[in-house]
């Protein structure tokens, strides 16, 4: 059984990297470590509607296939967005791969991972945007750097903070817990 573990976790991982290189060139990585272990870690962020929880700018987050490959859930966002989630890889304990955008827009690529971490674990989550981040990199390094990156990073260290909040208070993030961000919230 820990080889077949380990056999659908590296497939789960190359396959993850040959997606990421094949079709984005930068991204954008929040951390969390924590005292969970990642099986209790991976409750939380495989429950339904779980960024309902800890996602400061989450209005909602309803569930139309659920749970695995090929789970879909939408975020409503207090901005009024909506983005739909794709899941295309899902590994118990261990993390998920999905795609999200607009219905039937571009999508970026966002990895979900978790790894132990001493006596408990650390959850890595890379945003790999559709916007300035694919094809030629000398023309869409400027944009990238000076506008995705810096509303990207503001963006999924609030949500950090908001599943370490949500982890050390079992409560839920309140709106905008951690400041308003220009293009999810109001």
């Amino acid at each position: 059984m820990f080889f077949m573990e380990v056999f659908y976790f590296l497939n789960f991982t190359m396959k993850s990297t040959v997606e990421k290189k094949d079709r984005y060139n930068w991204c954008v990585t929040g951390t969390l470590d924590t005292h969970l272990s990642s099986s209790d870690l991976w409750n939380i962020i495989s429950r339904p509607s779980n960024l309902e929880l800890f996602h400061p700018f989450c209005d909602k987050n309803p569930v139309i296939a659920w749970p695995g490959v090929g789970s879909i859930d939408q975020i409503f966002y207090y901005s009024g967005l909506v983005l739909e989630r794709n899941f295309i890889s899902w590994i118990e304990n261990k993390g998920y791969d999905l795609l999200i955008g607009k219905k039937n827009g571009e999508l970026s690529f966002v990895s979900w991972q978790i790894k132990e971490n001493g006596g408990g674990s650390k959850l890595s989550v890379s945003i790999y945007p559709y916007a300035y981040n694919k094809g030629r990199k000398l023309i869409n390094i400027l944009p990238y750097l000076l506008v995705v990156k810096p509303i990207l990073t503001s963006y999924i260290n609030s949500v950090m903070k908001g599943l370490e909040h949500y982890i050390n208070t079992n409560r839920k993030v309140k709106k905008n817990q951690f400041g308003n961000h220009k293009f999810f919230s109001n």
